[in-house]
C-alpha cells in the first residue's frame, strides 16, 4: 500500500516515511502544500498523511481541493494545531481522521490500519466513475454535491456502465444484460435510458461521463473517446 505524507518538517517527514515503511507500506513525502495538491491529484494513493501548516498552500485549502476534485482518497490530518475546533473544521472539510502532534507513532499507525481498513469496506459498497459515485446498497447516486435518485432501471443500467468503465458496450450487450433479453435493432430503448441518465448525472457544468460510440454503443468514462459521436 502506497502513502503520501505531506509535511513540511523534513524530520517529521522522514520519521513518518521510514517508520511506515519498516511497517511494510511504500512511502512518498511532499514538503510543502502545491507540491502535496500536485503528487495527490497525479500519484494512486492508499492514503494520506497531510500537516495543516504547510508552505505555498495550507492543508485544509488542499484537503477541500482534492473533495471538490472528486478525489476520495484517505485522509488522516496530523499537526499541531489540536484543538476541537481545528478537528471539527478538518472533518468537516473531507478529512478521514485527525490526530494532534505530538503524537505516539503507535497510535498514528493504529489509526492509519484503520482507516484504510474502512476505505476498503466502502470499497466494496460504493462504484466510481470521476466525481460519480454509485451505492451499491443504497441503490443512490451522488455526483459532487448532487444527490441521485434512480429507478430500479436506472440503477441497473448505470451500475453496469460503471463497472464497465472503459470498456465500449455494444447496445445489444446492455439490453442482455440490462433487460434480459435480446436486442431488437428497431428498438431504442438503450437510447432512452441512457438519455434518462444523461440527464441526472450530467447537469450543466458538468462533464460527460457517459460517450456514444459511433455506430456501436456507449462508453462511459472520464474522458472522450476519439471516435465519440
Amino acid at each position: 500500500m502506497s502513502i503520501l505524507v505531506i509535511e513540511d518538517e523534513i524530520k517529521v517527514a522522514n520519521f513518518i516515511t521510514k517508520g511506515l515503511q519498516e511497517e511494510g507500506y511504500e512511502m512518498e513525502a511532499a514538503y510543502d502544500g502545491e507540491e502535496g495538491l500536485e503528487m495527490a491529484l497525479s500519484g494512486d494513493y492508499e492514503g494520506i498523511i497531510l500537516d495543516l501548516m504547510l508552505p505555498k498552500r495550507d492543508g485544509i485549502s488542499l484537503l477541500r481541493e482534492l473533495r471538490a476534485r472528486g478525489i476520495r482518497t484517505p485522509v488522516l490530518i496530523l499537526t499541531a494545531k489540536g484543538t476541537i475546533q481545528d478537528k471539527v473544521i478538518g472533518l468537516d472539510s473531507g478529512a478521514d481522521d485527525y490526530l494532534a502532534k505530538p503524537f505516539h507513532f503507535e497510535e498514528l499507525t493504529a489509526r492509519i490500519r484503520s482507516m484504510l481498513r474502512r476505505s476498503t469496506v466502502e470499497k466494496a459498497t460504493q462504484l466510481e466513475v470521476g466525481d460519480l459515485v454509485l451505492g451499491t446498497i443504497s441503490h443512490k447516486a451522488k455526483r459532487g454535491d448532487n444527490e441521485i435518485e434512480l429507478t430500479a432501471r436506472e440503477y441497473s443500467l448505470l451500475e453496469y456502465l460503471m463497472r464497465n468503465a472503459d470498456r465500449v458496450l455494444s447496445r445489444s450487450v446492455i439490453t442482455q444484460h440490462v433487460w434480459n433479453y435480446n436486442f431488437d435493432i428497431e428498438s431504442n430503448l438503450v437510447d432512452v435510458y441512457i438519455n434518462r441518465l444523461r440527464n441526472k448525472i450530467e447537469l450543466e457544468g458538468m462533464s460527460r461521463l457517459i460517450h456514444s460510440i459511433r455506430g456501436v454503443g456507449y462508453v462511459m468514462r472520464e474522458k472522450p473517446p476519439e471516435s465519440e459521436e
